[in-house]
């Protein structure tokens, strides 16, 4: 029977996708693995492996295209078979279901259904909640594929999340009777993904019966991701480079970690099937050393002609990724949603510059300019406790713990680990968990409970040299400080005059929580700490 391949859900953000390239036609035979397309999400361009066996007989989406998620990509089944059938399916799934109600028959046919029970000793593997917002995980691979022997503590897939890539350990010994969820794909909270039990178990008929319930109540396709594919395609310019491993065997896992340690798959050699490289042989690659001076000698090039045709106006429209579309419309919705206001104040850093090196020089970690302020910034708060709350539209939530959020850039976009009550740790405390949270944040490593429930943010910017600057409140927080760089300052100084250092912090505020006084309070309280900053150490 063929199968139709919908969108699926790779983040909590996610609402549609767009096909960047189809590595299938149809016609073309596929197996269980295989890649089918690549798919541009708000967070990244993923795979989309195939779960199925069968030849491609229908794309429902051009490459270059969007489509909601839940929309239908393609079909799978038996060559020749008629895809029409699968699609009308989709459309009158509903109506059979209402129809079940009022004729008995089919009725009781889909209780009987609904009620078979899973075989004795098999035990179901369900999609783990990671953290408090996260709606579904997507498989980046399998670990163990169906006839495997598995122990209680193997990690059986990698799932990602919108933030981090975990592990899902599977907690029962036996052997593995059931992938239910194919490798580039999401699946909700408490979804079966696995079954583990007895080797030879037959739970197909639980298996029918689970999905059976799931096809009644899923959500009807828009009309328009049920139109046939043109027979001829328009050809469509990709501004952004493929990546040169595109056609090496390799997991999604391995292809990520390549990626981020800037690791060129080609030169790692893979352990899996037919070659197929791991995460275990990215782990493991050492590169090897490439003497070439003679390559990289280039002879002199003669300054070419005035060439007219340079120097006419010209431009380039680069399509939003979906990353970019969702910075758009959170940020489009914390900064017009939330009446934002702004206090600048400028702290004297000469006293904080002189203590931290005192402080390094007894400290177990190095303490950062940064770490003084997330400590100063919780005490502060723990003094004004209207500025740690959140609105909540019909009441405001004043937070009675402090968790600092420290803003991350990464290539990908803007990350935020959170110090966990920042007002009760010591400085060397502070500075050891930022180091170790920002270097899980650049490997992409970070958990859940890492990376969220923040009550106030700091952005700093002040390493990159910028002064002064404004910062988009983070929600739910109600306030964000922008902390700028440390200059020196001519000041007078009695009869004459002195160089001093200066740093300007600045606050966002939500009117609707945070009032101008308490805002300022607040500054006035930060700035007794930062410029006298033994006072935090009693």
């Amino acid at each position: 029977m063929a199968e139709v391949i919908r969108m699926p859900r790779m983040s909590d953000t996610m609402t549609e996708g767009v096909l960047v390239e189809w590595h299938k036609k149809v016609g073309d035979k596929v197996k269980p693995g295989d890649l089918l397309a690549e798919v541009e999400t708000d967070k990244a361009t993923m795979e989309l492996e195939s779960y199925n066996e069968g030849t491609i007989l229908y794309l429902g989406v051009d490459k270059g295209k969007s489509v909601q998620v839940e929309g239908i990509l393609a079909v799978i089944g038996k060559e020749g078979e008629d895809y029409k059938t699968a699609l009308e399916n989709t459309k009158i799934a509903p109506v059979i279901e209402q129809k079940a109600t009022v004729a008995p028959t089919p009725k009781a046919e889909i209780v009987e259904q609904q009620i078979v029970s899973l075989p004795a000793g098999a035990k179901e593997i369900r999609m783990p909640l990671l953290s408090d917002t996260m709606t579904e995980g997507k498989i980046i691979a399998w670990n163990k594929k169906v006839g495997d022997v598995v122990k209680a503590d193997d990690a059986l897939a990698d799932v990602e999340t919108d933030k981090a890539t975990m592990e899902i350990v599977g907690y029962e010994d036996g052997t593995l009777l059931y992938i239910g969820v194919e490798a580039g794909n999401a699946a909700k909270i408490n979804e079966i993904i696995a079954i583990v039990g007895k080797a030879e178990t037959d739970v197909s008929a639980y298996v029918a019966a689970e999905k059976a319930g799931q096809s009644a109540v899923s959500s009807t396709p828009s009309p328009s991701a049920v139109q046939e594919v043109s027979a001829s395609l328009e050809p469509t310019t990709h501004n952004s480079p493929l990546p040169t491993d595109q056609k090496i065997k390799a997991s999604p896992l391995a292809k990520k970690l390549a990626a981020d340690k800037g690791i060129n798959l080609a030169q790692v050699n893979g352990s899996g099937d037919g070659g197929r490289i791991t995460k275990k042989d990215v782990d493991g690659f050492a590169p090897s050393v490439l003497n070439s001076p003679s390559s990289m000698t280039t002879a002199p090039t003669k300054l070419s002609t005035f060439n007219p045709q340079l120097s006419m106006e010209n431009h380039t429209d680069y399509p939003l990724t979906q990353m970019r579309k969702v910075i758009a419309r959170r940020l489009g919705e914390s900064k017009f949603s939330a009446p934002h206001f702004y206090l600048t104040m400028e702290i004297n850093m000469d006293n904080a510059i002189s203590s931290r090196v005192s402080m390094n020089e007894v400290s177990p970690i190095k303490i950062s300019f940064n770490d003084m302020i997330i400590k100063a910034s919780a005490m502060a708060l723990r003094k004004h406790p209207d500025v740690n709350s959140s609105w909540m539209e019909d009441f405001v939530r004043q937070n009675h713990h402090i968790h600092i959020g420290s803003a991350v850039a990464m290539p990908e976009g803007l990350i935020v680990p959170v110090i966990r009550f920042a007002d009760i740790k010591t400085l060397s405390q502070i500075a050891a968990d930022a180091n170790e949270l920002y270097t899980k944040a650049k490997e992409k490593k970070l958990q859940p409970n890492e990376f969220s429930g923040n009550t106030f943010t700091i952005s700093n910017l002040g390493m990159m040299g910028i002064e002064e600057f404004t910062a988009i409140i983070n929600p739910p927080d109600s306030a964000i400080l922008a902390v700028g760089a440390i200059s020196e300052k001519v000041i007078k100084k009695g009869d004459g005059f002195a160089v001093t250092n200066v740093m300007k912090l600045t606050l966002s505020c939500d009117h609707r929580s945070v009032d101008g006084a308490v805002g300022a309070a607040f500054l006035q309280t930060l700035k007794k700490y930062l410029e006298n900053p033994v006072t935090m150490l009693v």
